[in-house]
């Protein structure tokens, strides 16, 4: 009986020594996937290679560049190269790791909510600037992933958020954000912008709007148009012809007239629109007090006051 048995035995340890002996290194797979990755048309870094393979392996690129003779077993050689698959057609890596940090804070994020930018954290700052109640109430239009919103209930410990956006799956993200963040002073709402909402009650409103021009999609890399959402980018056709990436701007700036008098609106805008808001503000119940510009020197965010 033993010795039907080592037959057997020998050929499994001869097949597993055949396994090992194919099975790539770190160093391997990242030599191949620069290489990859240098091929590409769109010329994504190189740097990818290393924080691909560390986010299968949960290592840090320091630890995966440290480890270079290490064979990863043949499941996380098929994770890592089907994300470098997807990154080498040009998905975010947001996307591809399913999260972005903001403000210091890791919010999950896939093709339902725009990434969120660094820019956007300028928003954040101007508002803890604000001389805001000791428990401000805050409107978020368009919350996306609910970083805004979620960010400014934990930032400011006695505010109360309500955060309204028109999609159904953006809504699940930020619920799912609010819940792993532990934002439970954070509400959100079905709504598109401000229609139906009741604002007496409100002390700031904020919000990062689509601004940009269908007719510019050509200028934005096909990372942004190929994969975020578009409602969340490009205004629609069909707001006030004409505006171009304003269109939301304008429409807000008339739907958010009950608002209290002295109110504070904090706006996300688009390159080269600073003149036009405060032209379309000149025609509006509120008054332009601050373009604040973001890390490039470009006026990013729009403080206004209602009159």
């Amino acid at each position: 009986a033993g010795s039907s048995r080592r037959p057997a035995l020998s050929h499994h340890l001869s097949g597993s020594r055949r396994t090992l002996s194919e099975q790539r290194s770190i160093r391997e797979l990242l030599a191949g996937a620069r290489e990859r990755l240098r091929a590409a048309p769109f010329r994504p870094s190189t740097h990818w290679a290393a924080l691909l393979l560390g986010h299968v392996l949960s290592l840090s690129e320091a630890q995966v560049l440290a480890r270079t003779e290490h064979r990863p077993e043949a499941g996380e050689v098929d994770r890592f190269e089907g994300l470098l698959s997807r990154r080498l057609a040009g998905e975010p890596v947001a996307y591809l790791f399913g999260e972005r940090e903001f403000y210091g804070r890791p919010f999950r994020v896939d093709p339902r909510v725009l990434i969120p930018r660094p820019e956007t954290e300028h928003l954040v700052e101007m508002a803890l600037e604000l001389d805001l109640p000791p428990s401000p109430v805050i409107l978020d239009l368009g919350t996306g992933s609910g970083c805004l919103a979620i960010t400014l209930a934990l930032e400011l410990p006695g505010a109360r958020v309500v955060a309204s956006d028109r999609s159904p799956g953006a809504l699940a993200v930020a619920k799912d954000n609010s819940r792993r963040l532990g934002s439970e002073r954070v509400r959100l709402v079905a709504g598109d912008l401000a229609q139906a909402l009741g604002l007496s009650g409100f002390h700031l409103v904020v919000s990062n709007p689509p601004y940009v021009d269908p007719a510019h999609a050509a200028s934005l890399s096909p990372e942004v148009t190929e994969y975020e959402p578009p409602q969340a980018i490009f205004t629609r056709r069909e707001d006030r012809a004409g505006r171009g990436g304003t269109a939301v701007v304008e429409r807000l700036l008339h739907e958010l007239a009950p608002l209290p008098s002295g109110t504070p609106l904090l706006l996300e805008i688009g390159q080269g629109q600073e003149q036009t808001v405060r032209q379309l503000a000149a025609n509006s119940p509120f008054e332009p007090r601050e373009f604040r510009p973001d890390y490039a020197g470009i006026p990013r965010i729009a403080r206004l006051r209602r009159r």
